[in-house]
């Protein structure tokens, strides 16, 4: 039976997500051993070929027996909008549904979990002649007076963007160029996840009992991530074609670390303790997000097997 069919009389799509290194990756194989699930990432580094060890991918034996869609589809030095996510998501929820399985959405990535729950409005493509002449306007004038243009023309969208925020106050004045239409009106005229597939979103979030406990698991798992040679990891990627820095690939959390090492910028235990910095900010973001969700089923930390047997029971799968 599919989740949720026995409370709502609807189809669901299960989401499970958590904090980095919380085993969420272990919980949702362990769901497909025994449930007719169909393992859907949601995962934003997890998207990129080569980037393996650092994003803890599933290994190619664990792919082969519990395949995930999103994993491994687009090389590293390609960029890949929130909006591409929800289009490809959307797309594995029909084939999983078509198959009679039950999608289930895995990962950390909470802008994910996000739209794809409240949708995105079809937005124009990056325009780079736009683009480039909003950056040289900001540069002459600066960016606060972009941001009060765009208040003049969209106080709603102003109101939710930093007005030091260079990237987003681009975004909506070139969404107003390009359509002549605001970009909260594009807002508006999104569709939620029940709207697109008649589903009800069941999300579950694994919380850990103490954040000492997690920063431990943390450390623990860079250290193995590091043996198992993260490190060289980077340098392969670092000499691909077209890669730089600061590509949103290089934005995960311990890849751009370990290129300021490889850059000699930075020695071997100040490598570290950034990568470990920032993977511990990383969680406690993941972990407000999550707490801020009222409709997240939170789950203590526990073996793999308790976790996946409550998610059963809450979900409704036993039914």
């Amino acid at each position: 039976m599919v989740a949720g069919n026995a409370a709502r009389g609807g189809r669901s799509v299960i989401a499970l997500t958590g904090p980095t290194a919380s085993g969420k990756t272990e919980v949702a194989m362990r769901l497909a051993e025994r449930w007719p699930v169909a393992l859907i990432s949601l995962d934003s580094a997890m998207v990129y070929r080569g980037m393996d060890i650092g994003t803890a991918k599933p290994t190619p034996a664990q792919l082969e027996q519990h395949p995930h869609a999103l994993i491994d589809i687009r090389a590293p030095c390609e960029i890949y909008s929130v909006a591409e996510f929800v289009d490809d998501a959307d797309a594995a929820v029909r084939a999983a549904f078509e198959a009679g399985r039950i999608p289930l959405l895995v990962g950390g990535s909470m802008l994910y979990l996000k739209a794809f729950r409240e949708g995105i409005a079809p937005m124009p493509a990056a325009d780079p002649a736009v683009r480039g002449a909003l950056e040289a306007e900001a540069a002459q004038l600066g960016t606060p007076a972009l941001h009060e243009r765009l208040r003049q023309l969209d106080p709603q969208a102003a109101d939710r963007i930093h007005p030091n925020n260079f990237s987003r106050i681009q975004r909506a004045l070139e969404v107003h160029v390009l359509t002549g239409r605001t970009l909260s009106s594009h807002w508006q005229s999104t569709r939620d996840v029940r709207d697109r597939h008649d589903t009800v979103l069941l999300e579950f979030g694994i919380v850990p009992d103490s954040r000492v406990e997690l920063h431990q698991r943390i450390e623990q798992r860079l250290v193995a991530m590091l043996a198992r040679g993260f490190v060289d990891e980077v340098a392969r990627l670092r000499d691909l074609e077209g890669m730089n820095r600061n590509l949103p690939s290089m934005r995960a959390v311990g890849y751009r670390q370990i290129w300021d090492y490889l850059d000699g910028l930075v020695d071997e235990a100040r490598m570290r303790e950034n990568a470990l910095a920032a993977t511990r900010q990383l969680a406690r973001r993941q972990l407000t997000w999550m707490r801020s969700w009222q409709e997240m089923r939170l789950l203590s930390w526990g073996t793999t097997a308790r976790i996946a047997d409550e998610i059963v029971v809450r979900a409704g799968l036993n039914r």
